[in-house]
């Protein structure tokens, strides 16, 4: 059978690329479940985008194929922030974002970035001879921090946290001398949140290190371990003993726009007190920001501090605010990333370990090798078709690369120092852990577990997930006290979590009375577990660790349906066959047969549904919250149909949706109005039939006006 990762996008056949979509959508989905779900990614980043960067082109040249549940449908969470220190700061307070702190997508080589300008093109409207100046500046390899300004004095500072809620470290970064507790000069908007990086320059973080190798204390593996570790400490002045700095790049939250361009904009922090990267600059023609990427490279070796790219940045402010958002990253911004780097090693053993979703996955055991000033043990080796292509055994000697803190990948196998008596690497058809048979369904590449939850290890995963920062997120509950409560039979389904307190109290054995437990940490357990019985709909629904089902479509769900009791029904009554409820499931935008009958199965199944049943018992669950209450169609679903003039069909979508519409790929009975530009059809036929209100591309310009 030919491989079709192998073969070129333009050399696709039709019934390839719609093979070659399938398979990457499942693949994606696996690795933004890892990365997002399960604090544990198999593959790099520079990986990671390889694959999306794969299916985006596939989707370009045979757009007839695009997937429902295509990954450049599906948003994941915003990037967390790695915690280097010993002492976590479980302590802060939380603070939620007035505008979310994304993420930015990413390219790795010149034509991602001449792609990432003619998007921005075609989303505007402009021609191609258009201009669109871009900022270039490094991408400092650091930590988000949101810092708030009223009236001039800083009154908050935030963290990135999960990209809606931070961790408020205001003492601490007061103490960092590149933050101005007061703005200087004048000018400034009454609010003003100014957002950037806090890092630790390459001497300092040597410095520090030596310190603590003295004292006995923690080592850090990278400066930005370092600086994460030291802003988030409970105790201020051991944050004060550490050398940070911060770099203003951006703005969050502002009372009013004193410029009309990014370039501007930064360099107005400068007056105001703040550092600024000196090496960025404004380019109109896209090859002098290409240039200036190629010169930040050959300078990053002599520069202090890391970084691992160079962020583009549309310049214009008025297009930054017509290109908006969506869920995962701004679309007037992309990060050109560096390449990778690569060392050599060997491979000790191949372990097998089972996922939450039942995917068993081979890591590679390397002897350590230090990559890029980070100690590398463990790497991917994906699934059982990697391991055939790469032929890669125990004892061989292999390249791994490794780009950003994530876990390596083993790129190739240098078999002319292979022994003859290495044998070849046979992979189980059983489940290492509870023995269950394990196959690859059709043409997944990837090997599952089949005991579902009579499998500790996909019940443990999923208790997990359950209590993970974009789901539960109940603090003093990770991964290591999951494995703890259900070793011990306190914990077997996410409904125990929260009889946990009854448990303990009749146990023989409290734990308060176990190693590393006390009263006090018991209790304040308990307290935030309590906290977390009010819960938004969209994180119980994601919480459940459904395949497929990632934060934004647990919104879509959320946002469709409206409350917890209207979904619930809405699945009894499909499962059940009415098929006019399924078909109300699968018009919502972006949600797809295939994901809509994953779903299905989940709770189809009685021993999911009783589990889903024993915790919803347990929490009031809270309906999502609507972006926009005061909208004139906030909570009505729209549908756009035929040629729009005004706005680009992107432009206008995500216009809807931020005024908290609810944008539908067809008409229903539960449509509230159609906008038809020219040339609508039978979307607008159907809408006239059903008395749907229509209006055209001008009246619903002028509904919104002023929003």
């Amino acid at each position: 059978m030919v491989d079709l990762a192998t073969i070129h996008v333009d050399d696709l056949m039709k019934r390839e690329a719609k093979k070659e979509l399938e398979r990457l959508a499942k693949l994606i989905l696996k690795h933004d479940i890892l990365y997002h779900n399960n604090d544990a990614p198999e593959i790099s980043d520079a990986e990671y985008d390889e694959l999306r960067k794969r299916n985006s082109a596939i989707e370009i040249r045979f757009p007839e194929y695009i997937r429902e549940d295509s990954p450049s449908k599906r948003v994941g969470a915003p990037t967390l922030f790695d915690v280097a220190d010993q002492k976590q700061s479980k302590g802060f307070d939380k603070i939620k974002h007035v505008r979310p702190m994304l993420s930015l997508d990413n390219a790795f080589n010149d034509d991602d970035v001449h792609d990432f300008v003619s998007r921005v093109k075609r989303f505007l409207g402009l021609a191609d001879s258009d201009i669109v100046a871009l900022t270039a500046e490094p991408k400092i390899d650091g930590l988000s921090l949101a810092l708030r300004y009223e009236k001039g004095e800083l009154v908050s500072a935030a963290t990135r946290g999960d990209g809606v809620t931070g961790e408020n470290v205001t003492a601490n970064a007061l103490t960092i001398e590149t933050i101005p507790a007061m703005l200087k000069g004048g000018g400034w908007p009454d609010v003003l949140e100014v957002r950037g990086e806090v890092y630790m320059g390459k001497a300092d973080f040597l410095h520090l290190n030596e310190s603590q190798l003295e004292k006995g204390g923690k080592v850090f593996a990278n400066p930005r371990n370092a600086a994460a570790g030291s802003l988030r400490q409970l105790d201020t002045k051991i944050t004060a003993s550490r050398p940070l700095r911060f770099f203003a790049y951006a703005w969050g939250d502002i009372s009013n726009m004193p410029e009309q361009n990014q370039m501007r904009m930064v360099e107005r922090f400068k007056e105001w007190g703040f550092d600024i990267n000196p090496l960025m600059s404004v380019f109109e023609a896209t090859d002098g920001a290409l240039e200036r990427y190629r010169l930040i490279e050959a300078q990053r070796p002599t520069l202090d501090y890391d970084i691992d790219g160079v962020v583009y940045k549309v310049d214009r402010l008025d297009w930054q605010d017509r290109l908006g958002m969506v869920s995962r990253a701004p679309r007037w911004a992309i990060a050109h990333k560096f390449p990778a780097e690569k060392a050599i090693t060997i491979v000790r053993d191949i372990d097998i370990q089972v996922g939450r979703t039942g995917a068993l996955t081979p890591v590679a055991k390397l002897e350590p090798i230090t990559v890029g000033g980070v100690v590398v043990s463990n790497a991917t080796l994906h699934n059982r078709d990697e391991i055939k292509r790469l032929d890669v055994r125990i004892g061989d000697t292999v390249t791994i690369q490794r780009a950003g803190d994530v876990i390596p990948q083993v790129v190739s196998v240098d078999t002319s120092n292979r022994r003859e008596t290495i044998p070849e690497f046979i992979f189980p058809d059983v489940c290492p852990v509870c023995n269950s048979p394990a196959f690859a369904e059709g043409d997944d590449v990837v090997v599952r577990c089949t005991g579902g939850m009579l499998c500790e290890a996909q019940k443990v995963e999923g208790l997990r997930h359950f209590v993970s920062r974009n789901a539960f997120d109940i603090d003093g509950m990770g991964e290591k006290q999951i494995a703890q409560f259900y070793e011990r039979g306190l914990i077997n389904e996410f409904a125990d979590i929260f009889k946990l307190e009854t448990y303990n109290d009749a146990s023989d054995s409290p734990i308060q009375k176990w190693e590393g437990w006390g009263d006090l940490s018991v209790t304040n357990l308990m307290q935030a577990i309590d906290a977390r019985r009010r819960i938004e709909f969209d994180r119980f629904l994601f919480a459940l660790g459904i395949r497929h089902l990632g934060q934004q479509t647990a919104k879509l769900f959320a946002r469709h349906y409206g409350d917890y009791e209207t979904f619930i029904k809405a699945i009894e009554a499909s499962v059940a066959g009415d098929e006019t409820a399924r078909t109300d499931m699968t018009d919502i935008d972006g949600i797809g047969d295939k994901m809509v009958d994953t779903f299905l199965t989940f709770f189809a199944d009685e021993n999911n549904k009783r589990i889903v049943d024993n915790l919803a018992a347990e929490l009031t669950i809270i309906p999502l919250e609507i972006q926009s209450t005061d909208s004139p169609v906030a909570g009505k679903t729209v549908v756009f149909t035929g040629s729009l003039e005004k706005m680009s069909r992107n432009e206008a979508k995500a216009k809807a949706e931020s005024l908290g519409a609810k944008v539908a790929g067809s008409v229903s009975k539960k449509t509230d109005m159609v906008i038809a530009g020219p040339g609508a059809g039978s979307k607008l036929k159907k809408a006239q039939d059903l008395g749907v209100q229509t209006l055209t591309e001008e009246e619903w310009l002028e509904l919104i006006s002023g929003l």
